[in-house]
């Protein structure tokens, strides 16, 4: 029986980590301290309680967000990392390498939720290159983000 890996980190690649076993909690806060610290609506975490997990580039800096709470996240780049309280570290969901494997399955804080959030599906969508004649730019962006994958060094050398 082979044990499930699943491996990510953050924009800049400065953080990379690896978790070896089931990750079975994953879920949605909505509290106004996860909306802070992700800049966002609500907060997906992961819980690692059970798993074993491994910083294998870098290690996230902390903020204490509570008497209980530390929050990790890149010194470089400032994605959000982690939620770190007493009963375990969970990982933010979208610093996976693949955050299709890990959906949710709860919610939490929902006296914070926002009450737009259940209504963002019906938002109209356009894929990226479809905005390109509102901002041209976009058609020649390249991305200087960390792939979806562990790298050996990072970043890379500068091409001549």
């Amino acid at each position: 029986m082979t044990e499930t890996t699943y491996t990510g980190g953050c924009q800049c690649g400065a953080v990379r980590f690896r978790i070896r076993g089931a990750l079975k909690d994953s879920s949605i806060c909505h509290c106004r301290m996860c909306q802070k610290a992700f800049g966002a609506y609500y907060a997906p975490l992961v819980s690692t309680r059970g798993a074993e997990l491994a910083w294998t580039r870098g290690e996230p800096k902390r903020f204490r967000s509570s008497n209980f709470v530390s929050r990790g996240f890149c010194a470089e780049c400032g994605t959000p990392l982690t939620y770190e309280a007493p009963d375990g570290v969970a990982i933010a969901a979208g610093a996976f390498d693949d955050p299709s494997l890990v959906a949710p399955s709860i919610q939490f804080g929902m006296e914070g939720k926002i009450d737009f959030v259940d209504r963002l599906h019906a938002l109209p969508g356009l894929r990226t290159e479809d905005d390109a004649e509102a901002a041209p730019f976009l058609l020649k962006m390249v991305c200087c983000q960390h792939p979806d994958h562990d790298t050996a060094d990072w970043p890379p050398e500068p091409q001549p």
